[in-house]
């Protein structure tokens, strides 16, 4: 329908619900070649329609003009106006400019209720347009006229944040079109407005996302602090490259300032000076949650403890913690009065209520590194010191337990200040072991995380002898370890120990930090030696409950203390290792007799799980010392090892599977990490006891076990790196059984089961590769040709896009291994006449051509062919190989759909890229990295 744009307007002419209906059809047919056209038609096509639009675009835009100037219709000029909307994105700059257009909208359609929201809309719309230089002006009076007309429309909104309820659906529409329209047009257009508009017309419209931003709507908050964040940072960029001098900053590029005379960075702070104090009170009243903090109050009012982490409520205090860090920066004097101003109407109770104070402590909490060390003293001193008194002063569970965790979350933010001030930091210390007392676990569960977090940070302080005490610090915790932890839960004693632990770890002479060790040990250890002698004097106190959850939770004591002490951990394991060895085969028995009696239903029972708990916890004191023995590996080789296998091997291979432990596998994975090739005479025990029943247990399907199923992947993958000439002593037969099970690896779906199985395989080729020639050919005849064709067949298996990387990375290096004649022995049978002119490079060509035939009925053979010569090509090349591969499954219809997992190697590098840059930007700004991911300066 070549005339159809012309029908259509001619036809608009005739009556009003026939243009009315005109407009829409118009806006319809905008939305299909402009909106949707990507995924609806060919590229040719879309662009055919999209260049008959533009051309015949006049009449309709003399269409709309008209109907603009002349109609009185509300529903025709709505209409018209929505269809406008939709034209803006594309059409050619002069109809919007160079006509009265903006004009128009400002003035006629603005004001009146029924037109303004749609005309806000297209306000916001040529805002965001990209025209570069040549309509400076023009904008310039859009904004102006747009201010001026909210001005009339909204006075000056002082009363939002509280009339917002009271407003109807197209009022709160409005405003929040409002909010998009000046933050999009002052996001993009901020220096030219500056240069160009009247200073009163930029600052009201500062005041007017001021005022938005205290309306208690969440998506409209974020609208506002996405601007906050972009003009804060903008100003602080900018005062810091006037102080490294010139005087115009780094973002005059771009923003508008070519032609306009850009303001200094000092006029430009002292301008929005008024502005930025009113964002300072607004971020600190609407301050989201950190993840620190486990006391939140519920849809009830009641305060409890908190276990589901909200995602947008991290990634919401993530930004205003950004804007606090940057307004901070820009005046923290300014920031300093707010906060203590806000601190004294809690202390006054004007203010106070659990929700303001939170806030208030939570932006306190988030600014930590900001200010000079000077300044921060000076404030924390008066902080803590109030909110102290604030704890004294209230009365009730709740008020108590609100109070208690904000102390704590502000101390635990601050460490520079409590490493420099010893009685403060001695004194929080002793108001975390009181508030270990609450009656409310979440305020326990929370004094205790500090704790460990102010021992991560301030380990020194604790063990050095500080100036007028007795002793150091850490020998008084130890020696009242009891009464501070007597009215904990099992899990907070094992962060305390944890917190300990840190402490003790600083310590570094080694005789005195096994006296630590033994004073925090010895209670546990007292239980333990009591509970073993009964255990050893009848077997049946092992029915017992409460005597096995016991000895689980003294196992758990010791994992935790050790993951924090390290390597001097050892004098409290040789106290306890021969009998924690004892107590697993013990339980093991009686595990296995209870499995053997009533079946795997057994696995269920309260008893046999609190069992198994001991030898979990058992063996994860094994693997978290192993991790941290640097320099004892010769010890741990000859003195723990094989007690342990002995122990653990056995009963693994002859438990039924549901009772098989996932920890045997990973303990097992991390002491061969860590003693290398000292494991290598163990190796053939270690693949006797586990891996043939492990592999039995998960080659039914691809979902059972799953702990199971990654964890002897990863074994086989140490193995292989480290005790390679292990694997060449194998017997045949195990031998091929092991190749068959890293090809059932490939065939997960579970990606990381699949990587590791084809890393497994890239490690073997390459060893098997330098290895003796008789024994490298033996393995390359044998396997070879086998490995290559189920790298094939998953690569070309849709289910497994997933694992692309590791697939072509192995593809390219065996192809290269034939393409370059490092494989010797004939991959073919030599014996046959057809071979007689066979070469290695020929054969695997054929192989895979015929397997791809087969997998793909739909290619051409020269397809094939051309795929597999360029896998030839470009093996030396990783990039280039993995395109081609790519090109190659896009262009088979199996892969038809979604193929960002093909893509997902570039996606993944760009976001660790975005990341570093990130992190890079953060340590510019001092106090952007929050004290708990930053390195450790001792």
């Amino acid at each position: 329908w070549p005339d159809f744009i012309p029908d259509i307007v001619a036809t608009s002419r005739t009556n009003l619900a026939l243009c009315e209906n005109n407009m829409a059809i118009l806006k319809l047919l905008s939305e299909e070649v402009f909106d949707f056209s990507a995924e609806q038609m060919t590229q040719a096509k879309a662009k055919a329609l999209k260049t008959q639009m533009c051309g015949e675009f006049s009449s309709i835009y003399s269409l709309c003009s008209e109907i603009l100037q002349k109609a009185v219709q509300p529903s025709l000029i709505l209409a018209t106006l929505e269809t406008l909307l939709r034209f803006l994105s594309w059409i050619p700059f002069g109809y919007i400019f160079e006509m009265d257009l903006i004009n128009n909208l400002c003035t006629r359609f603005l004001q009146p209720p029924v037109t303004r929201n749609v005309t806000i809309k297209c306000l916001t719309e040529i805002g965001s347009l990209d025209c570069g230089n040549e309509y400076r002006e023009q904008l310039v009076n859009l904004f102006t006229l747009t201010v001026a007309g909210l001005r009339e429309i909204l006075g000056d909104l002082g009363n939002v944040g509280e009339e917002w309820d009271e407003y109807d659906d197209d009022q709160q529409e409005f405003v929040q079109n409002v909010a998009i329209f000046l933050t999009s047009f002052l996001g993009s257009h901020l220096r030219l407005v500056e240069a160009s508009a009247s200073r009163e017309t930029v600052i009201q419209a500062h005041q007017y996302v001021l005022r938005i931003s205290q309306v208690d709507e969440r998506e409209l908050f974020k609208v506002c602090l996405e601007y906050w964040n972009l003009l804060v940072h903008g100003l602080y960029d900018d005062s810091r490259a006037s102080s490294f001098g010139g005087s115009g900053g780094l973002l005059n590029l771009g923003s508008g300032g070519a032609n306009g005379a850009s303001m200094s960075a000092d006029l430009r702070r002292q301008m929005y000076s008024g502005i930025l104090t009113g964002v300072r009170y607004v971020m600190i009243s609407r301050m989201a949650r950190p993840e620190e903090v486990l006391i939140v109050e519920n849809d009830e009012g009641e305060i409890v403890r908190e276990f589901i982490k909200e995602t947008d409520t991290i990634t919401l205090y993530k930004a205003q913690r950004e804007c606090l860090i940057y307004l901070t920066h820009l005046d923290s004097k300014d920031m300093e009065n707010i906060m203590v101003e806000k601190l004294n109407r809690q202390m006054d109770g004007s203010e106070w209520s659990w929700s303001n104070l939170n806030k208030l402590c939570w932006a306190i909490g988030s600014i930590s590194g900001s200010m000079s060390e000077d300044q921060e003293r000076r404030v924390l001193v008066i902080i803590i010191k109030d909110l102290l008194s604030l704890c004294e002063l209230k009365r009730g569970k709740d008020n108590k337990a609100v109070v208690a965790s904000n102390i704590m979350y502000v101390v635990g933010q601050y460490p520079r200040f409590l490493k420099a001030h010893w009685k403060f930091l001695k004194t929080v210390a002793n108001k975390l072991f009181e508030f270990m007392h609450e009656l409310h676990e979440g305020v326990r569960d929370m004094a205790c995380d500090t704790f460990v977090t102010i021992a991560i940070r301030c380990r020194r302080h604790f063990i050095a002898h500080q100036p007028g005490e007795a002793a150091p610090f850490v020998d008084e915790i130890i020696a009242n370890a009891d009464s501070i932890t007597s009215d904990l839960m099992p899990q907070q004693v094992n962060r305390f120990c944890e917190a300990v632990g840190y402490l003790i770890s600083a310590q570094l002479n080694t005789q005195t930090q096994a006296q630590l060790i033994s004073g925090l040990m010895k209670p546990y250890n007292d239980v333990w030696n009591s509970l073993v002698q009964k255990v050893g004097e009848n077997i049946n106190v092992l029915e017992d409950l409460a005597v096995v959850k016991q000895l689980g939770n003294v196992l758990r004591v010791n994992v935790s203390a050790c993951g924090a002490v390290g390597k001097g951990f050892i004098s409290q394991i040789g106290n306890i290792y021969i009998d924690m060895l004892g107590l697993y085969k013990a339980v093991s028995e009686i595990i296995s007799s209870c499995v053997a009696r009533d079946g795997a239903v057994a696995t269920k029972y309260a008893n046999v799980r609190a069992m198994r708990t001991i030898k979990k916890e058992a063996l994860m004191l094994v693997d978290t010392y192993v991790k941290h023995c640097e320099g004892e590996v010769a010890a741990v080789n000859e003195n723990m090892v094989p007690p342990l296998l002995e122990a653990v091997l056995a009963d693994y291979a002859q438990n039924v599977p549901p009772a098989r432990d996932a920890e045997v596998l990973k303990t097992v994975n991390t002491i061969t990490s860590t003693l290398g090739g000292l494991m290598t005479d163990k190796i053939p025990v270690v693949f006797d006891s586990v891996f043939e029943s492990t592999i039995n247990m998960i080659n039914q399907d691809f979902t059972d076990y799953p702990e199971h199923r990654l964890a002897i992947y990863q074994l086989l993958q140490t193995i292989n790196q480290k005790c390679f000439s292990a694997l060449l002593n194998l017997p045949p037969q195990q031998f091929r059984f092991m190749v068959m099970s890293i090809m059932w690896g490939f065939k997960h779906t579970q990606r990381d089961v699949a990587d590791v199985a084809l890393t497994i395989t890239q490690d073997m080729v390459n060893n098997f590769n330098m290895c003796d020639r008789s024994i490298s050919d033996a393995f390359f005849k044998a396997y070879f040709i086998e490995l290559l064709n189920e790298i094939i067949v998953v690569l070309a298996d849709n289910e497994h896009k997933s694992s692309f990387k590791p697939q072509y990375t192995v593809l390219s290096r065996m192809v290269r291994l034939v393409d370059s004649n490092q494989i010797t022995a004939p991959l073919f049978d030599a014996s046959q006449p057809e071979n007689a002119n066979m070469n290695n490079a020929l054969f695997v060509r054929q192989s895979i051509a015929n397997l791809l035939a087969t997998a793909f009925a739909n290619l051409t053979q020269r397809q094939i062919e051309v795929f597999v010569e360029g896998l030839f090509n470009f093996n030396d090349d990783l990039e280039k190989f993995r395109n081609h591969v790519r090109d190659f499954l896009i262009q088979t219809k199996e892969f038809a759909g979604d193929n960002a997992d093909l893509y997902l190697d570039e996606t993944e590098r760009e976001i660790e890229q975005k990341k570093q840059k990130e992190k890079e930007q953060a340590l510019a700004v001092p106090g952007m990295v929050k004290p708990s991911e930053m390195e450790e300066d001792e």
